[in-house]
């Protein structure tokens, strides 16, 4: 079956209602979802305007109707699982149950060093993401939470109403190592990944990576006592990734490929007046691959 079709619309688009007419326009071709990164900063845009994601998502949640709208990814790097997830309730209320949330364990960029804290290692990274996973699980399941942990605490947390989706927003997690597959596989509703992590690699070599990657996921599924289609898999193709967009039948192998390898949906950075993301000229063929 073709993967569906996702968008990214970067926060950096300025003035807002810029943003917000690029995700009407993605609604009104039809992809499934939009995202925005939850960043303070991206270094590739460091010098751009650049607006906070939850509010973003706000201002969308009540100029459309249909989309499913999320981040990919908010991260510990900024983010305490208590408010995070009061924000992420009322995100779900005003979109009427149409969020989904996008999660890592955050990388070593300028969000992890924004507010002072020394560089964290991979390793603990890795923990301090379970531990705020499973808080943030708990505290957007239950009205009342309280937990003390190693690093995050919640006393007496409440929230209501609750979210709209039950018995909570789901979650779709950015995963390529083992441990954090591991994770995608216990609390994941989604996964996402942006292929192999690093320079720009050759088609070839993107494809089989990706396939690689989707097979473990299934093992972490397995392991977790779940099927391999109880999670959506989701590849984002990155701003700078132009060779799917050669040529129609360019497009069309890069997406028989992804679907050999079980991929559910294909997520593009919705056209840019820089040129990043999907070409302007290609999004119509893009579209029609994908059948809208």
């Amino acid at each position: 079956m073709t993967p569906s079709l996702s968008a990214v619309v970067l926060p950096d688009r300025h003035p807002v209602a810029d943003f917000l007419a690029d995700v009407r326009e993605a609604e009104q071709l039809g992809v499934r979802a939009v995202y925005t990164y939850d960043h303070l900063t991206w270094p590739l845009l460091a010098d751009n305007p650049w607006y906070g994601a939850v509010p973003l998502l706000a201002a969308a949640a009540t100029a459309t109707e249909r989309v499913w709208l999320g981040t990919q990814v908010a991260s510990p790097n900024f983010r305490h699982p208590v408010p995070f997830a009061k924000e992420l309730m009322t995100l779900d209320q005003l979109s009427g149950g149409r969020l989904e949330l996008g999660v890592g364990a955050g990388t070593e960029g300028p969000d992890a060093l924004v507010l002072g804290d020394p560089p964290i290692p991979l390793r603990e990274r890795i923990g301090r993401f379970e531990e705020w996973l499973t808080l943030l699980d708990q505290l957007l399941r239950e009205p009342v939470t309280t937990v003390r942990g190693e690093r995050y605490s919640a006393v007496d947390a409440h929230q209501l109403p609750g979210c709209v989706q039950r018995p909570r927003l789901p979650f779709t997690v950015a995963a390529t190592g083992p441990r954090a597959l591991r994770l995608a596989a216990r609390f994941g509703q989604a996964w996402v990944t942006y292929g192999p992590y690093g320079a720009a690699v050759p088609p070839a070599e993107w494809s089989a990576a990706v396939a690689d990657q989707s097979q473990r996921l299934t093992d972490a599924l397995a392991e977790a006592g779940r099927a391999p289609g109880d999670v959506r898999r989701s590849v984002q193709l990155g701003v700078e990734t132009y060779w799917p967009f050669e040529s129609p039948e360019r497009y069309a192998d890069t997406l028989g490929g992804l679907a050999e390898a079980a991929i559910d949906e294909v997520c593009v950075h919705w056209p840019r007046p820089d040129g990043r993301g999907v070409p302007s000229a290609a999004l119509e063929m893009v579209a029609a691959a994908h059948g809208l």
